[in-house]
């Protein structure tokens, strides 16, 4: 069940909870999305960075996450993380993208608007659904690095005029977290998220959740985070899977016998992640 992100966050954003965004860059992956989302009966994000079109294609991403995401019974977003240009995002509207991300964080903030506007008058027309960044985050995401000491939060008034201006659909903000590996315990900007959400009264995103502990989670939630990214610790769930089993069976060589284990491992972190959010239930 193929539906724009919009479809999606409406709905969390009026009963406050938060729907688990997680990254693939292979069929397992999102096998293992689809399979955890329908077995708790929740919505879901399966998200493709710039990265991943850059190992796998357009093509090939968009017949794998579109034939699984319809073949759903839960509603499947698929959708664009950290769009890095227009024509990015113009390819992935022309393969089949449900939801896309234009991420002009770097730029100024009338760069930024402009940029978001070209995009949302784009992808509106033709009933795709878009999310945009304001304020940066620390650590690194595929070709995405933001020294941590060059982050800067999210400003209000700013967030105010980005979304009057842009029409944007969901909108992600800096409260605190980064992507990647943490090196210490992120403390998150309670205060900030707040005054924003309060403000704008729609579907807020929260990037670099990974390794974030449950109880700033459930906070973030309780103060209005709607769609929340995991890519990190599903990459983890995968890789150590498969540390695991050669560390075992240093001569195995059937892939079957280690990506089938690797793609279990991830399905039960994004089973773990959607109770979490609390989106069980809620397809």
């Amino acid at each position: 069940m193929l539906v724009t992100g919009k479809q999606i966050l409406d709905d969390a954003h009026k009963n406050g909870y938060a729907v688990g965004a997680f990254n693939t860059v292979n069929m397992e992956v999102a096998q293992a999305i689809i399979e955890a989302a329908e077995e708790e009966k929740s919505p879901v994000f399966i998200q493709t960075t710039c990265g991943a079109i850059s190992y796998a294609g357009y093509e090939y991403l968009s017949a794998v996450i579109t034939t699984a995401a319809n073949k759903a019974s839960v509603p499947v977003a698929f959708h664009l993380d950290h769009g890095d240009s227009f024509k990015t995002v113009m390819n992935c509207l022309k393969n089949g993208w449900s939801s896309v991300m234009i991420d002009g964080s770097h730029l100024s903030l009338d760069e930024n608007i402009a940029l978001t506007q070209k995009v949302v008058e784009a992808a509106h027309d033709v009933g795709v659904s878009v999310e945009a960044e304001l304020g940066r985050l620390g650590g690194i995401e595929d070709n995405i690095s933001v020294d941590e000491k060059d982050a800067m939060y999210t400003d209000p008034a700013e967030a105010r005029k980005f979304v009057d201006e842009t029409n944007v659909d969901y909108l992600a903000i800096a409260i605190g977290t980064a992507h990647g590996k943490y090196k210490g315990i992120p403390k998150l900007d309670f205060d900030r998220l707040d005054t924003i959400k309060k403000d704008l009264n729609m579907p807020i995103v929260l990037h670099g959740a990974s390794g974030v502990d449950n109880d700033s989670i459930k906070k973030a939630i309780s103060l209005g985070v709607n769609k929340i990214n995991i890519d990190t610790e599903l990459r983890c769930a995968y890789t150590d899977k498969i540390r695991e089993i050669f560390a075992e069976k240093p001569d195995l060589f059937d892939l079957r016998k280690y990506i089938g284990p690797a793609r279990e491992n991830v399905k039960a972190k994004v089973i773990e992640k959607i109770r979490l959010f609390g989106s069980n239930g809620k397809a």
